[in-house]
Parts: structure tokens; sequence; C-alpha cells
């Protein structure tokens, strides 16, 4: 297809994303990059394939748990947006990859507001 053959997305990018999607959420008392009573760990893989318009998939698997033990429950989470036909330039890609995050995370913080419970007692 035209147009160029880079996909940007900086890993920052998605932490970044993430910590300010968490905090205007308000799922936990407060979110940062910081070492905290629960640590949620995130790893991303982001996709992009072309046949007729530009989709992008995402795919998280995250932990969460106590910091100085092992995770209390795992989570995956895969979501798909599509783009335009063409991308001439990488700004292009920016409003799917927004989208895609968007829907994964809102996923994936429903999945953890539904084991609140589990937490409660992991932290006691």
């Amino acid at each position: 297809m035209p147009g160029i053959a880079l996909l940007e997305w900086p890993a920052q990018d998605l932490r970044a994303a993430t910590i300010d999607y968490i905090q205007s959420r308000q799922t936990f008392a407060s979110a940062g990059d910081r070492p905290a009573d629960l640590t949620l760990t995130v790893k991303a893989w982001l996709t992009m394939r072309s046949r007729g318009n530009y989709r992008y998939s995402l795919r998280l698997e995250s932990d969460l748990g106590p910091s100085d033990k092992p995770p209390i429950k795992s989570y995956l989470v895969e979501k798909e947006a599509m783009g335009s036909r063409v991308r001439w330039i990488t700004a292009s890609d920016q409003s799917p990859i927004a989208e895609a995050v968007q829907a994964a995370l809102d996923d994936l913080l429903t999945q953890i507001e539904a084991d609140y419970l589990l937490y409660r007692k992991g932290l006691r």
C-alpha cells in the first residue's frame, strides 16, 4: 500500500497514557511510576496490518499484586482499531492507536475493578 513503512509508538507514550487514564478513572487511590503497595505490570504489543484500511491491534498482558510478592491475578486484553487507507506520515497512526489504547485500558480496568475484593484481601 502507498505511504510509509515506519510505525512509531514509544513505550513512554503507553506509560504516560496508562498512568493518566488510571488517575482519571480513580480505580486506585493514586497512580504513578514509583513503587507502591500494589504494582500493575503491563506488557504491550502493537501490530499494524494493511488490507484495505490499516488495522492496529493492541495486546496487553498485565499482572497486578503486592509489590513484594507474586501477582494476585493476570489479565489479557486485545483490542483493534481501524486507521486510514494510506499512511503518509506517522502522525496518522496517533488516532487509531489512541483509540485501541483507550478501549484496552477500559477493558483492563473494568476487569481489575471487578476483582476489587481480591486485592483488598491480598493487601492485608
